[in-house]
Protein backbone atom coordinates (compact mmCIF):
# COMPACT_ATOMS: atom_id res chain seq x y z
CA UNK A 1 0.00 0.00 0.00
CA UNK A 2 1.23 3.47 -0.82
CA UNK A 3 -0.24 6.66 0.58
CA UNK A 4 -0.06 9.85 -1.43
CA UNK A 5 -0.86 13.05 0.42
CA UNK A 6 -2.27 15.90 -1.69
CA UNK A 7 -3.18 19.45 -0.84
CA UNK A 8 -6.24 20.85 -2.58
CA UNK A 9 -7.10 24.52 -3.08
CA UNK A 10 -8.45 24.79 0.46
CA UNK A 11 -5.07 23.62 1.81
CA UNK A 12 -6.37 20.56 3.60
CA UNK A 13 -4.74 17.17 3.34
CA UNK A 14 -6.33 14.59 1.07
CA UNK A 15 -5.21 10.97 1.18
CA UNK A 16 -5.01 8.86 -1.95
CA UNK A 17 -4.23 5.18 -1.29
CA UNK A 18 -3.07 2.55 -3.75
CA UNK A 19 -5.10 -0.44 -2.59
CA UNK A 20 -4.18 -2.95 -5.29
CA UNK A 21 -2.93 -3.37 -8.80
CA UNK A 22 -2.60 -5.59 -11.82
CA UNK A 23 0.54 -5.55 -13.93
CA UNK A 24 1.49 -7.01 -17.27
CA UNK A 25 4.91 -7.02 -18.92
CA UNK A 26 4.56 -5.59 -22.42
CA UNK A 27 6.34 -7.42 -25.21
CA UNK A 28 8.16 -5.65 -28.04
CA UNK A 29 7.66 -8.08 -30.96
CA UNK A 30 10.11 -6.21 -33.20
CA UNK A 31 12.82 -5.56 -30.63
CA UNK A 32 12.86 -1.81 -31.31
CA UNK A 33 12.53 -0.59 -27.73
CA UNK A 34 15.22 -0.86 -25.08
CA UNK A 35 14.55 -2.16 -21.60
CA UNK A 36 11.39 -3.58 -20.10
CA UNK A 37 7.92 -2.03 -20.17
CA UNK A 38 5.04 -2.78 -17.81
CA UNK A 39 1.43 -1.69 -17.89
CA UNK A 40 0.01 -1.08 -14.43
CA UNK A 41 -3.61 -0.64 -13.45
CA UNK A 42 -3.59 0.78 -9.93
CA UNK A 43 -6.71 0.70 -7.79
CA UNK A 44 -7.07 3.84 -5.69
CA UNK A 45 -9.07 4.62 -2.57
CA UNK A 46 -9.92 8.31 -2.69
CA UNK A 47 -11.42 10.32 0.15
CA UNK A 48 -15.02 11.36 -0.57
CA UNK A 49 -14.11 15.02 -0.07
CA UNK A 50 -11.41 14.94 -2.76
CA UNK A 51 -12.42 16.38 -6.14
CA UNK A 52 -10.99 13.20 -7.69
CA UNK A 53 -13.52 11.00 -5.83
CA UNK A 54 -16.01 8.96 -7.87
CA UNK A 55 -18.50 6.37 -6.62
CA UNK A 56 -17.52 4.42 -9.76
CA UNK A 57 -14.08 3.81 -8.22
CA UNK A 58 -10.87 5.47 -9.37
CA UNK A 59 -7.91 3.84 -11.05
CA UNK A 60 -4.61 4.91 -12.53
CA UNK A 61 -3.28 3.29 -15.71
CA UNK A 62 0.43 3.80 -16.21
CA UNK A 63 3.28 2.58 -18.39
CA UNK A 64 6.45 1.96 -16.38
CA UNK A 65 9.78 1.65 -18.23
CA UNK A 66 12.99 0.19 -16.83
CA UNK A 67 16.03 0.48 -19.11
CA UNK A 68 19.73 1.39 -19.07
CA UNK A 69 18.80 5.04 -18.46
CA UNK A 70 16.86 4.19 -15.31
CA UNK A 71 13.20 3.80 -14.38
CA UNK A 72 10.43 6.17 -15.45
CA UNK A 73 6.72 6.60 -16.01
CA UNK A 74 6.13 7.33 -19.70
CA UNK A 75 2.35 7.59 -19.77
CA UNK A 76 -0.53 7.62 -17.30
CA UNK A 77 -4.15 8.59 -16.89
CA UNK A 78 -6.74 8.46 -14.13
CA UNK A 79 -10.07 6.79 -14.90
CA UNK A 80 -13.33 5.60 -13.35
CA UNK A 81 -13.02 1.86 -12.83
CA UNK A 82 -16.63 0.88 -13.55
CA UNK A 83 -17.25 3.09 -16.61
CA UNK A 84 -13.58 3.27 -17.77
CA UNK A 85 -14.16 7.00 -18.35
CA UNK A 86 -10.88 8.94 -18.43
CA UNK A 87 -10.72 11.65 -15.76
CA UNK A 88 -9.15 15.03 -16.55
CA UNK A 89 -6.65 15.18 -13.66
CA UNK A 90 -2.87 15.30 -13.55
CA UNK A 91 -0.59 13.94 -10.88
CA UNK A 92 1.53 16.32 -8.86
CA UNK A 93 5.30 15.81 -9.09
CA UNK A 94 5.48 14.15 -5.66
CA UNK A 95 2.53 11.88 -6.52
CA UNK A 96 4.24 10.80 -9.74
CA UNK A 97 7.43 10.03 -7.76
CA UNK A 98 5.48 7.82 -5.35
CA UNK A 99 3.72 6.02 -8.22
CA UNK A 100 7.13 5.47 -9.84
CA UNK A 101 8.46 3.97 -6.59
CA UNK A 102 5.37 1.74 -6.29
CA UNK A 103 5.75 0.51 -9.88
CA UNK A 104 9.49 -0.07 -9.43
CA UNK A 105 8.79 -2.20 -6.36
CA UNK A 106 6.04 -4.24 -8.03
CA UNK A 107 7.24 -4.58 -11.65
CA UNK A 108 9.11 -7.84 -11.27
CA UNK A 109 6.14 -9.90 -10.06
Amino acid sequence: MCIIVRMNTLQRMIFLNITGHSVEKLEDPFGLLSGDRYEFFLELAVDEEDELYSDQGVGLRTIFVSDENGDKITNFYLYEIVSEKVLDFELEEDEEALVLAYCRENAKE
